[in-house]
């Protein structure tokens, strides 16, 4: 059916998957067009992720960064939202399968995302979580947290010192934050609050396999954030690879030369995985995938043969830029891809058509640490404090909703006059840990282990 055939009978039906950036944006942007919205997504808020660092080490709570979906919606008349799980489409019925149930669309819109990726080692995520989902910020709060706790009762120095070690695998913008954050913890905040032992004797090491950190940014912006890093105490490892994570021991290779590093807490921040939506669109519609698993689409984002299917956000290799590149997986993609098609399917709805989508890159920005950070914008680069004061705004900014603005901007201020992090809360049961021969139970939440290619 094409998009400008409306059916007398019904106004014509828009299904999303997924309530990130992606489907939120043009699920927002259909508000007052003659269509019905329903948005699906197996969460019921919509989150934040570029912030989940700050959870995973404490500056913030999970709802800080978290939305419900029905709230940011409410105002949306047209809009519907269920919280459940897509689990295969019928592009010849035009039908969404969930369980017990089909959906209709017109128009299907895709925007599930990626999950962690251990490049054929999955063995390695209970060792070392990803920080993708609330959950995994929790699971990750936890063992930095627990870590330290379990150094101040630790009598022999080779297993304290294993405790007191963080390794940070990935060099990306995640990866950076979350070491940055991580020295931030161990040399500041946590430096009076233990008796027995010094949290400046925490080792920090970031692990990144290509030859300098924040490798999509320009190399004078990557140097600065090295060296940012390494003012923090933080120990930066270029052209090393991970190659075995086993009984808290990392083995790397640089180069010829092998090394073991003992550490309790391993981090992991080095790749990712489309989401299982994306073999489901393949075997369904026969759209080409590439290595990760994400979907090829046409310069409108529709999959190949299929006019009324798109797929979005990270879920989507849109290569049709003028470099050829794929698009990077990040937020504004995402924002701008959810609005666009919002405004193609009320163009064709209306017999117009609309020129292929295009990106707007308005620039990229990493922080590394309190007051510092890094800033491209194309035409300038910038760091430190005034990258730092761009970062907060920015994000700040596109936090969906004002409580979650208001409550963040206060959270932020009050840990930079006082360097204090109020969410430093161990929260997951029947975690057991060894120290001084004695197992030792620290309370825990129930924490989901998903496969990277779940949808």
């Amino acid at each position: 059916m094409r998009l400008e055939e409306v059916n007398n009978q019904s106004p014509h039906q828009v299904v999303i998957v997924g309530g990130g950036f992606g489907g939120l944006y043009a699920a927002q942007e259909l508000r007052r067009a003659s269509v019905e919205v329903t948005l699906i997504d197996k969460r019921n808020f919509h989150l934040f992720q570029p912030l989940l660092y700050q959870v995973a080490t404490g500056s913030l709570s999970p709802a800080d960064i978290s939305s419900p979906l029905r709230a940011i919606l409410s105002g949306s008349k047209n809009t519907k939202v269920l919280m459940a799980e897509v689990l295969d489409i019928k592009p010849e019925d035009q039908k969404v399968v969930l369980r017990g149930q089909e959906i209709p669309y017109d128009t299907l819109i895709v925007a599930t995302g990626v999950s962690h990726h251990y490049f054929g080692k999955d063995e390695w995520a209970s060792m070392a979580p990803g920080l993708k989902t609330v959950e995994d910020a929790i699971e990750m709060r936890r063992r930095i947290f627990l870590a330290f706790e379990a150094a101040e009762k630790e009598t022999d120095p080779e297993k304290r010192r294993a405790w007191l070690t963080f390794v940070v695998v990935g060099g990306g913008p995640t990866g950076v934050e979350l070491a940055g954050a991580l020295s931030e913890l161990a040399y500041s905040t946590l430096k009076k609050d233990f008796s027995k032992i010094d949290t400046t004797e925490a080792r920090i090491l970031l692990l990144e396999g290509m030859d300098r950190v924040l490798p999509p940014y320009p190399p004078e912006l990557s140097e600065k954030a090295q060296q940012s890093l390494e003012h923090l105490g933080v120990t930066v490892r270029t052209r090393t690879l991970v190659t075995n994570i086993e009984d808290h021991l990392v083995t790397m290779r640089c180069g010829e030369e092998t090394e073991q590093i003992q550490a309790q807490t391993i981090l992991w921040a080095a790749g990712v995985k489309a989401s299982g939506m994306g073999q489901i669109i393949s075997q369904r519609t026969g759209a080409e995938l590439d290595r990760v698993g994400r979907v090829m689409v046409e310069s409108d984002l529709s999959v190949k043969g299929h006019p009324n299917i798109f797929v979005i956000g990270d879920l989507a290799n849109f290569s049709h830029q003028e470099d050829g590149k794929p698009l990077p997986g990040v937020a504004p993609v995402a924002m701008q891809e959810g609005q666009y098609l919002a405004k193609l399917i009320k163009a064709k709805l209306a017999g117009k058509s609309l020129q292929p989508f295009s990106y707007a890159d308005y620039g990229s920005l990493a922080v590394i640490g309190r007051n510092k950070a890094v800033v491209n914008l194309g035409f300038v680069k910038f760091s430190g404090f005034p990258a730092w004061l761009a970062w907060v705004f920015v994000h700040i900014y596109y936090l969906i909703e004002f409580d979650n603005k208001l409550i963040v901007m206060i959270q932020w201020g009050w840990n930079f006059f006082t360097r204090k992090r109020g969410a430093r809360l161990i929260t997951n049961q029947d975690e057991k840990i060894e120290v001084e021969g004695e197992v030792e139970n620290f309370e825990q939440m129930p924490v989901t282990n998903k496969s990277p290619v779940e949808v």
